[in-house]
């Protein structure tokens, strides 16, 4: 009775795997679609790549969740429409991401700021027109968005040509991005802070 009570309550109960496979699809889904950026060992990887890591980590923890319980157990129809739109999601997320990339350079601005905070560039352009964010990456090496963006003129890339200025106050940065009179930079002076 006691034996019968417990495998009752088991298999209503969620397996832990398929739970951390779904928590893991679920970040997929965030990072694909949004803007964050990790910094590791000084190189950067973009959000949707941390995206279609997380969807192949989902996709591996809930094939062994699968196989570690018996057919049909947990497997309603409203778990699986849920989990195939959530995979359908994280994998346009970090397709389109992964479109969007095509042709955009990152930059590791040095001297890194106060505590850690380093400022990363990312440069892209296209036909006449260019276009860069900043973002401020903490001790974590995340930066969940930009802090700044810029448009240039003629494709032009500040950072890269070496046309820009990077200082640091007690808690905080500023970058200056600069053009010249033939390639101006739109909205040239950001904020760097990662507080």
């Amino acid at each position: 009775m006691e034996t019968e009570r417990w495998r009752a309550h088991r298999t209503t109960r969620p397996d832990p795997i398929a739970v951390a496979g779904a928590g893991a699809l679920v970040l997929a889904v965030a990072a694909g679609w949004s803007d964050p950026l990790l910094l590791v060992l000084g190189r950067v990887v973009p959000g949707w790549a941390v995206g279609g890591v997380l969807l192949l980590g989902a996709l591996v923890l809930f094939r062994i969740a699968a196989a570690r319980n018996p057919p049909g157990a947990g497997r309603t129809v409203l778990r699986r429409v849920a989990r195939g739109v959530l995979t359908t999601g994280a994998a346009l997320g970090c397709a389109l991401g992964a479109l969007g990339e095509l042709g955009a350079e990152y930059h590791v601005l040095s001297p890194t700021g106060p505590n850690g905070c380093t400022a990363v560039v990312r440069e892209e352009a296209f036909l006449l027109a260019g276009s860069g964010e900043v973002y401020a990456v903490g001790p974590s090496g995340i930066a969940w968005g930009p802090s700044g963006s810029w448009r240039t003129d003629d494709g032009y890339r500040p950072v890269a040509r070496g046309t820009y200025e990077l200082s640091w106050g007690p808690s905080d940065g500023a970058l200056l991005v600069m053009g010249s009179s033939v390639d101006p930079v739109m909205d040239g002076l950001h904020g760097v802070d990662c507080g």
